[in-house]
């Protein structure tokens, strides 16, 4: 691994090395510590979706923490992976792919695979054979920060036809569906899961696997999910719905798993006299996200000299550093009034797609993290 630990926390790093850039700071800690609440809690099979960070440090603390199987979305995420572990289990979920992308996938030893159209189920049956195939279900349904069924997913109707035809391959036979982002109600996953059995039912296939995908949020705003709630939910509703011919159980998390074990810290460039705050990182780097997403609201500002801010709060617009005038981040950001030029705003939470859709634009960006014991 490339990072070790030797700073004690971020607050430390920052009154010693007085960062001008932006820094994010990794804790392995936290990152174990999570992955372990998913693999005592969910009860199946637990994979990593490595598109919400794909960092050398989180793919190898994730492989010591016990976790053995990954979802990957491209060939450049499954290298990644068998570059750390090269006996993990890899899951090629991004429903659609090049012929090419199906033969390196082949290549490099997929076990799962998601399809959501016949054309697509034709891609890989040309090419690979043996395989665990699983249809993508897509429904209406609420409790996401946004939803991806628009994008990706077949109806119960076609998904009973894909079911059949694998079957007919000889693929084993599989379904999967994915209840949006930053999703905290239990009742999205038990309303697919039931869909899930009628569409088994309707094409007469028992279903060796379940994946109930990613989805489950992050620690954002407020306070935090209760992820062993709908861990809960999900065994409950698979055994209500499939009885003795339950399938096995898998999940992807991203977000969830990756999002606690960094904080991101910006420093204020400049305030203007009307309260605006400038920093040196914005939706072009670390908050990609922000113009979609809800912002964290997790915030410490931390002066040069290490110590908090205690001012009364109040909302601010704070823009990032790019020449770019709609590089602001969404809705007025709460900081104290006695916030300075200099100080640092300390964000956590931002594991998860931070460095991942970083664009470097104006030269601005994140940079390796530091990483640290713990990061409060």
């Amino acid at each position: 691994m490339r990072n070790t630990p030797h700073w004690n926390d971020p607050i430390s790093h920052l009154r010693r090395q007085q960062p001008d850039t932006v820094s994010l700071y990794f804790s392995p800690t936290q990152l174990q510590a999570t992955a372990q609440r998913f693999l005592d809690g969910f009860d199946g099979l637990v994979t990593y979706a490595v598109k919400a960070n794909p960092g050398e440090e989180v793919l190898a603390n994730l492989v010591a923490a016990g976790v053995r199987a990954f979802d990957v979305a491209s060939p450049q995420e499954m290298q990644a992976v068998r570059r750390v572990f090269p006996d993990a289990v890899l899951h090629y979920n991004n429903p659609v792919r090049s012929p090419k992308e199906v033969a390196l996938a082949a290549e490099l030893g997929v076990a799962s695979y998601s399809v959501d159209c016949a054309r697509e189920l034709e891609k890989i049956a040309s090419l690979v054979k043996d395989v665990e195939i699983s249809i993508r279900l897509a429904l209406p349904i609420k409790g996401a920060v946004y939803d991806f069924g628009e994008k990706f997913g077949a109806g119960p109707d076609e998904a009973a036809k894909l079911l059949r035809r694998i079957v007919e391959l000889g693929f084993t036979p599989a379904m999967t569906f994915h209840p949006g982002t930053q999703c905290a109600d239990p009742t999205a996953w038990g309303c697919y899961i039931a869909a899930v059995a009628d569409v088994a039912k309707q094409a007469g296939v028992s279903l060796a696997r379940l994946n109930v995908g990613g989805g489950f949020a992050a620690h954002r705003v407020g306070d935090a999910p209760d992820l062993e709630a709908i861990f809960d939910h999900i065994r409950r509703e698979t055994d209500r719905c499939f009885g003795t011919d339950a399938p096995e159980l898998v999940c992807e998390p991203g977000r969830a798993m990756v999002a606690d074990a960094f904080s991101l810290a910006a420093r204020v460039k400049a305030i203007r006299p009307g309260g605006a705050v400038f920093i040196n990182d914005g939706i072009y780097g670390g908050f990609s996200e922000g113009r979609d997403m809800m912002m964290v609201d997790r915030i410490r500002i931390i002066d040069p000299q290490g110590h908090e801010r205690a001012g009364r709060m109040s909302g601010r617009v704070v823009y990032g550093p790019t020449c770019d005038s709609i590089d602001r981040l969404p809705d007025p950001v709460a900081l104290p009034d006695d916030i300075a030029e200099g100080d640092y705003i300390l964000f956590d939470g931002m594991g998860a797609y931070s460095r991942a859709i970083n664009t470097g634009f104006n030269g601005y960006g994140l940079g390796e993290p530091v990483t640290v014991t713990r990061l409060n």
